[in-house]
């Protein structure tokens, strides 16, 4: 198993896992300073492009913008997100996920699904394709964004999940909005890693969209926090330069050139 994915495993009960979402280099590079894993996810749909949901992301999309992420990232797991509809059976998947890792030389690739892809996971596995898992609201096929774990019965449902995905050989697991008694009792009762987003403190480690983090983005959904407003920075870089380039104080001589 790939070093940076047994480090991974050893943070178990020991330290917070700290991941991010990254789509090039510029900004991988700044995060593979401080976090044990970076994600190029498919949220890149939405934060990007302004597409409605993930399930317009391409494979061709995904390969690009991790060529892009890979120049930056050095130390940090890098983990790719397989788009809608790559992965409908064991060799559909098993050959764009080949793709996947030999264009962008990632680490590992994610998959979003319980016990209806668990023969593509295991498939994988077998065929030395490091994974990781997705349950929980799973946005490439949700109807209706809500908080999972309500009932017992999809409580059940979702732990039995946890399970099956760690006997078929992943590494980790993201828990999207889990309840949080659930999120404590999937992280206790697994020996791998689960990164939470909108499932609370209990999990392993915790993962956000970095567009989202900081205030690049007009998200508004609860398990946000915002550490900057990278928004008012930009706006007023921006609102300078126009000025100076009307009052024409930019450029000056330094910025060109003369003989």
């Amino acid at each position: 198993m790939n070093k940076k994915i047994n480090k991974i495993l050893n943070k178990k009960n020991k330290s917070k896992v700290i991941c991010l979402t990254a789509y090039s280099k510029n900004v991988a590079s700044i995060l593979d300073k401080y976090c044990d894993l970076v994600l190029v996810g498919d949220s890149l749909g939405s934060v990007l492009y302004n597409y409605r949901s993930t399930k317009e992301v391409t494979l061709e999309t995904m390969i690009s913008h991790s060529k892009s992420v890979r120049l930056g990232v050095k130390k940090s797991l890098m983990v790719v997100d397989m788009p809608y509809n790559t992965y409908r059976n064991p060799k559909e998947a098993l050959k764009n996920a080949r793709l996947v890792m030999k264009k962008t030389k990632c680490d590992a690739v994610k998959l979003e699904g319980g016990k209806k892809i668990i023969h593509i996971i295991k498939f994988l596995v077998r065929n030395k394709i490091p994974v990781m898992g997705h349950l929980g609201i799973l946005p490439q096929t949700e109807k209706k964004f809500t908080y999972k774990g309500k009932k017992v019965s999809e409580q059940n449902r979702i732990l039995k999940d946890a399970k099956l995905l760690e006997t078929a050989g992943i590494f980790s697991v993201v828990l999207e909005c889990i309840e949080t008694k659930l999120a404590k009792k999937i992280t206790e009762q697994l020996n791998i890693i689960t990164i939470g987003i909108g499932s609370s403190a209990n999990c392993d480690g915790q993962v956000l969209v970095i567009d989202d983090l900081i205030g690049l983005s007009q998200s508004k959904f609860r398990f946000v926090k915002k550490y900057a407003n990278i928004n008012q920075i930009i706006n007023s870089a921006v609102k300078k330069y126009k000025f100076e380039v009307l009052k024409k104080r930019f450029p000056k001589a330094k910025h060109s050139f003369n003989n």
